[in-house]
C-alpha cells in the first residue's frame, strides 16, 4: 500500500509543468556538491573521463563520459528541439506572418543584447572573445518551469509568448553553433554526411511515414558529422527536419508522436544528466569575487540587462511602430518579468561554453559555469518575484 501511495505521487509529480525544471536543478546542485566535497570529487572526476565507445576488430571508437553526454546524448535533445521548431513554423505559433513578428523580433534582441554586453566587457581578449554567445541562449525548462510556479496568475497568452521566443532561440543557438563553432573540416564524412540528410529528405518528399528509417538514419548521420568537424548535435537538427508533418490523408505524420515520447526522455534523464556533467563547479582556488573577473560578469551582466533590454527594447519598438500588439492581458512589467525569465540559460549556455572553451582553455570553462549559474538564478528569481508581486498587479495595456 505504501509503495503504490508513492508510485501515483511520484507519477503526479512527473505530470507537473515544473519537474522537469526541478530535476534538472537538482542534478546541477549534486553536480556542484560532488565537485567539491573531498569524498566524492574523485568519483565525480573519473566519471567524467570514464572511457566509452564501441570497438570493431581493431578500429576503436571511443569517447570520454562527458564527451558522450555533450556530443551524443545532446543531439537527441537537439532532435527534440528541430522537431519542435519545425512543428511551430508549419503548423504553430510561427506559422504565420503575424504570429511570428513579435517573439522573433523579441528573440532577436534578446540575442543580440546579451551578446553586445558580453563582448563589451571582454573587448581586446581574442580568447575570451570566443565565448560571446554564451549569453545569448535561453533554457526553455528553466524558464517554463519558473512560469508554471505561479499557475493560472500568469495568462496564458504569455506563456505562448516565452514558448515562441525560447523556440527561436533555439534556432539562432542552432545556427551560432553550425557558423562559428564548427572546428575544421574533413571532407570524406562531410559528404557522407550531406548523402545521408538527402537521403532522408528523399524519403520524406515520398511520403515514408515509419520512424525507423529516420533514426536509423540519423544515427549514421551522427557518426559521420562527429568524424566531419561539425559539432555532431546538429546531425540531431537535420534529421528532425527531415521528418515528415504534413502527410497524405491515408498517412499518420511520425512526427508529433516522435515529438511526445522524446520529451519525457529528454527533459527527465538526458538534460538532467547534461546538468549533472556540467555544472560541476569547483570552488577550490575561486574567491567571491571571481565572479567579477570579465568574463563571468560578461554572462551574469548580459543574462541579467542584456536580455531585458533586448526584449523589453524590441517589443516596444514593434508596438510603438504598430507591427504587432502586446500578448493579450499582458502589461509591460510582464514582458520585464518575462525578459528576465529568458535570462536564465543554464543549459544551451554551458553547452556554448564548452564549445567555445574546452579545447583549449579549459581553465576557463569554471569561469563560464560560475558566470551561467549566477546569471542564471538571479534572472529566474527576480523574473518571479516581478511576476508574482508587480506585473498583475497593474492595469494592462488595454486599460
Amino acid at each position: 500500500m505504501p509503495i503504490r501511495i508513492a508510485y501515483e505521487k511520484l507519477t503526479a509529480f512527473f505530470q507537473l509543468e515544473i519537474a522537469g525544471g526541478a530535476i534538472l536543478f537538482a542534478a546541477a546542485v549534486a553536480a556542484m556538491l560532488m565537485a567539491n566535497i573531498p569524498l566524492t570529487q574523485e568519483w565525480y572526476e573519473h566519471f567524467l573521463h570514464l572511457p566509452t565507445g564501441l570497438v570493431f576488430g581493431e578500429e576503436q571508437y571511443t569517447l570520454s563520459m562527458s564527451h558522450l553526454i555533450n556530443d551524443g546524448l545532446m543531439a537527441i535533445f537537439f532532435l527534440l528541439v528541430g522537431l519542435e521548431i519545425k512543428r511551430e513554423m508549419i503548423s504553430g505559433e510561427l506559422s504565420s506572418r503575424e504570429q511570428a513578428m513579435l517573439p522573433l523580433l523579441a528573440a532577436v534582441g534578446g540575442m543580440a543584447g546579451p551578446a553586445l554586453i558580453y563582448s563589451a566587457f571582454n573587448w581586446g581578449d581574442t580568447v575570451a572573445m570566443r565565448g560571446w554567445a554564451i549569453p545569448t541562449a535561453t533554457d526553455i525548462a528553466f524558464s517554463l518551469g519558473v512560469l508554471s510556479l505561479l499557475g493560472k496568475r500568469v495568462p496564458f497568452s504569455l506563456k505562448i509568448f516565452l514558448l515562441a521566443i525560447a523556440v527561436i532561440d533555439d534556432l539562432g543557438a542552432i545556427a551560432i553553433i553550425a557558423i562559428f563553432y564548427t572546428g575544421e573540416l574533413s571532407a570524406v564524412p562531410l559528404l557522407l554526411s550531406f548523402g545521408i540528410i538527402c537521403i532522408m529528405f528523399l524519403l520524406n518528399r515520398y511520403n515514408v511515414c515509419s520512424r525507423v528509417p529516420y533514426m536509423l538514419l540519423g544515427l549514421l548521420l551522427w557518426f559521420f558529422v562527429l568524424q566531419s568537424g561539425i559539432h555532431a548535435t546538429l546531425a540531431g537538427v537535420a534529421t528532425a527536419f527531415a521528418v515528415p508533418l504534413r502527410v497524405p490523408a491515408n498517412k499518420k505524420s511520425p512526427l508529433e508522436p516522435l515529438e511526445h515520447d522524446l520529451h519525457s526522455l529528454v527533459t527527465f534523464c538526458i538534460l538532467p544528466f547534461f546538468a549533472f556533467a556540467n555544472a560541476g563547479v569547483n570552488f577550490s582556488g575561486m574567491a567571491a569575487s571571481d565572479v567579477f573577473q570579465p568574463l563571468p560578469m560578461g554572462i551574469v551582466v548580459g543574462l541579467l540587462v542584456g536580455k531585458v533590454v533586448g526584449i523589453s527594447g524590441a517589443v516596444g519598438l514593434a508596438v510603438k511602430a504598430k507591427i504587432a500588439p502586446l500578448p493579450k492581458g499582458c502589461s509591460w512589467v510582464a514582458v520585464i518579468s518575462l525578459s528576465l525569465l529568458c535570462g536564465i540559460g543554464f543549459t544551451v549556455s554551458l553547452f556554448i561554453g564548452n564549445l567555445a572553451f574546452e579545447t583549449d582553455h579549459a581553465e576557463l570553462i569554471n569561469l563560464v559555469k560560475l558566470g551561467v549559474l549566477a546569471g542564471s538564478i538571479i534572472a529566474g528569481i527576480l523574473g518571479y518575484m516581478l511576476l508574482r508581486f508587480v506585473a498583475f498587479r497593474q492595469p494592462t495595456i488595454e486599460e
